[in-house]
Parts: C-alpha cells; structure tokens; sequence
C-alpha cells in the first residue's frame, strides 16, 4: 500500500470508489461540493434524489462484496426488500408478467438519502481501521486536472465558501465520479489528451416523482412500461416511513405533469384502473418534481488509448442511462467491485493500472446499457440515419419476441430477469433452452388484468 488518490464527487459513486481505494492506498480525498446533512434529507447536489431508487439484485451481490451486511443494514434503516416478479407487478407492451415465486431475485427500495447515508456510514466506519486516512472536502469544487497528456498527477480544487480558495492535490490516481455533468473530456483536452468518443442515445424522455402515504399500502409495487402506441408509464413502490413514491414517465409529447392536480389523468391515461383507483385513497406528502435529462451517454474512456495513467471514470461520469430503468445504483456498485479487483492485482502506480481498470467498468456497466440503449432506441426522435441492416432486423425480431414470451412463460422470464437484474450478461438470452422457446412456441399474450394472485412456491 502506498500512494494517495482523489475522487472527484462525493455521492453514492464516489463513496463506493472510496470503499474500493481503501487498503490499497495511504490517503483518499474526497472532493464534493455540497455539504452533507446532518441527518437523511434531500439535498440540492444529487439532482435526482427526490426520484425512485432501487437497487437490482446483481447490484445489491457487489454491494455485498464491498460491504458484508449492508443490505440487513438497509432493510433495518426501513428499505424494502420485494421479490420479482412476485412483489413487482409489471405491465409490458405484451400484457402483465405473471406473479411467480421465483426467489431468484429481489429489488430494495427506498429514498436516496437513506441509502446516502447509510453507505456513506459504513464507508467511514470501515476506513478507520483500514490503514488508509480518508478527508473529506466539502463545500469544493474541482476546477481542472494536473499532469500532462501521458499522466494525470492531481487535482485542482476551488474552495465554494467565502475567498474561493485554490488548492492542487496531488495525487497517485484520480477517480472522476462526478456524474453526468462531468468535465473531464475538456479537462484532458487541455492536458493534450483527446476527448473520449461520445455516444447519445436520447428518447426525450421525461419523468416526475411524488410522494404519497397510503391510506392502505398495496402488497406488491407497480410498473406499467411504455409501449409504442402509448409512451407513458409508471412505477409505484413503497419506501422507509410509510410513504411510497409514484414514478410517471413519458416520451415525448407525453411529459408528465407537474402540477399534483393533474397527476390522477395522467394515471388514468395508463388504462390501469386498480392503480389508478388505489391512487385515490393516497394522501400526497410532496408535489410533483420533475427530471428531463435521462439520455443514454457513453464516454469510451475504455478504448485504447482512452485514459493517460493516473486516471479512471467511473459511474455515470463514465456511462451513464436512463434512470428510469433504475440501474445507475447499481452499476455504481458493480463498478466499485470491479475497481477494487483491478487494484487487488496491482495498486494504482503499477503501469497499465488506468487502462485495465477502466476496461473493467466499462465491462460492469456493459449490461445495463444494452438494455438501456435497447429499450430506447425504437424511441429516437427521427430514427435510425441509415435503415437496418439484416442481421439487426434479426436481432430486433428476436429480443421483441424474447420480451413478450417472458410475461407468461417461466423459463424465458426468468432468463429475461436475469438479465434485466444485472444477474448475468445478454448472452444468457441466447442459451439453447431460451431460444428455442422463443422462436419455436407460439408467441401469445401476458395476463391481461393485473395478477394479483401468486403462483408457484421457491425452488
């Protein structure tokens, strides 16, 4: 152990960055600009921290792995555990998946502060006998990079308070976590580095969270996906306190609204009247808030040639998605295992170290943005520039029909989960006891009303 490292951004990505840089260096700062909060409340600098989080189950596996117990911890916090698709009703383009008692996987849900705070605990806690002294700036900025085109050798901060000090920290590596609104590129653009290539795929979508308390809490949380013919959807899923968060989200033209008002029409516009009825028994505890940057980005930092030594992107300052789909948390986790496995096998200063490292997040977010940029792309505004070829047209056929079979046949869903949860790679879906049932059987619609009885028992 030796050395010492930066991590830009102070949020969920940063501290898992941090988790994984402890026992591996002598000294990690943390440079964030925000302050935190005594206690677990909604802060300006996660832009998203009003919205649904959820962690998946392969999500929640590596948070294991950095943090034994932290799920108990959360669920004892009051995050909800729910198996899917047993506890998670969820209605496609094909018609709802039936209720089945898997006990393959399970989502928790709960409000972003409460899983800020209860990580970031866990982090300092473990730090302190880790060998490795962990600082945190609060209240900083970082304001550019030190080094040169070959090498990334610091950081430079600006103070947010009162004289807006500068100050240069030096550092072994630099870990960018902070976020979608990275500045990175340019930074090493000034360096003499190129920019990482780019890739964008928007499909304008839109979406708006409220808070509300049941009158009678539902056993089971709600998704009802968009679908060509109608771009809405909703997710409906409890968090700590008794509350539970309703999620609306539309493509464009199909924006949901802001003014609580109008949240029960927009409901009602989803054809799903046990949601919408239940809705009406719901007190509101927050209005609506709304979000409007849910494009799919890709920094290609993982090419060759991608990062100088000393530095690695990680999260969404990396690869970011559509957080409706809610698989940032758990990316974020994914990748803060796989930095920690790099650094296992040599710390920061070996030569090479940049490269794999980002190679290995790029190969934990893999996933979920073929999902993502999956289910998106049939949205872009304008389409494809050139049409598809035969072997996409292939695989569009395949995977549309893949998605509708697993609403009621066992053996693609749970395949289909597996992959969806970021249990296993895309690959799985083309086994040989997927793909025959899902060019072969008969392709017929899910359940056409909401399942509410459950079927089956663990196996």
């Amino acid at each position: 152990m030796g050395g010492g490292a930066v991590v830009m951004g102070g949020g969920l990505a940063g501290t898992l960055a941090v988790a994984a840089l402890l026992g591996h260096v002598d000294t990690v700062t943390v440079v964030e600009r925000d302050r935190y909060p005594e206690r677990p409340v909604f802060r300006k600098g996660v832009p998203q921290g009003r919205h649904l989080h959820v962690f998946l189950s392969g999500g929640q596996r590596a948070l294991e792995r950095l943090f034994p117990g932290i799920v108990a911890e959360l669920e004892a916090a009051g995050a909800h555990r729910m198996e899917a698709p047993r506890d998670v009703l969820t209605r496609s383009r094909n018609g709802w998946h039936r209720r089945l008692h898997e006990g393959r996987h399970a989502v928790i849900s709960c409000t972003r502060p409460l899983l800020d705070t209860t990580v970031r605990a866990r982090v300092l806690a473990e730090a302190a006998g880790s060998g490795t002294r962990v600082e945190v700036l609060q209240a900083c900025e970082a304001v550019g990079l030190l080094g040169d085109a070959e090498r990334v050798t610091g950081v430079r901060t600006r103070s947010r308070d009162t004289g807006r000090a500068e100050r240069d920290l030096p550092a072994d590596l630099v870990v960018d976590a902070s976020g979608r609104g990275s500045r990175a590129p340019r930074w090493l653009a000034e360096l003499g580095r190129p920019a990482p290539r780019e890739e964008v795929i928007d499909a304008g979508i839109g979406y708006t969270t409220q808070m509300f308390r049941p009158a009678e809490p539902l056993p089971m949380a709600v998704v009802i996906e968009a679908r060509p013919d109608l771009p809405r959807g909703a997710a409906w899923s409890p968090v700590e306190g008794g509350n539970w968060l309703l999620t609306l989200a539309g493509m464009r033209g199909h924006h949901p609204p802001t003014d609580g008002s109008a949240v029960p029409d927009f409901v009602a516009s989803l054809g799903e009247p046990y949601l919408r009825d239940h809705l009406g028994t719901c007190e509101a505890v927050s209005p609506p808030y709304a979000y409007r940057d849910t494009a799919n980005r890709r920094r290609y930092y993982h090419s060759a040639g991608g990062v100088p030594e000393g530095f690695v992107a990680v999260s969404d300052a990396a690869c970011t998605f559509n957080p409706v789909y809610g698989q940032g948390m758990s990316v974020a986790a994914l990748s803060g295992l796989a930095l920690r496995e790099c650094l296992a096998d040599g710390g920061p200063r070996r030569p090479g170290f940049a490269a794999r490292a980002q190679r290995a997040v790029a190969r934990a977010g893999e996933t979920a943005w073929l999902t993502a940029v999956g289910a998106d792309r049939p949205y872009v505004a304008g389409g494809p520039a050139t049409p598809p070829g035969a072997a996409e047209r292939l695989q569009t056929w395949y995977f549309g029909r893949l998605a509708d079979r697993a609403t009621h046949d066992p053996v693609v869903g749970a395949a289909f989960r597996d992959v969806t949860h970021l249990a296993a790679p895309p690959t799985r879906l083309l086994s040989p006891a997927v793909a025959l049932r899902t060019v072969l059987l008969p392709r017929r619609p899910g359940p056409a009303g909401i399942p509410l009885r459950v079927e089956g028992a663990a196996g």
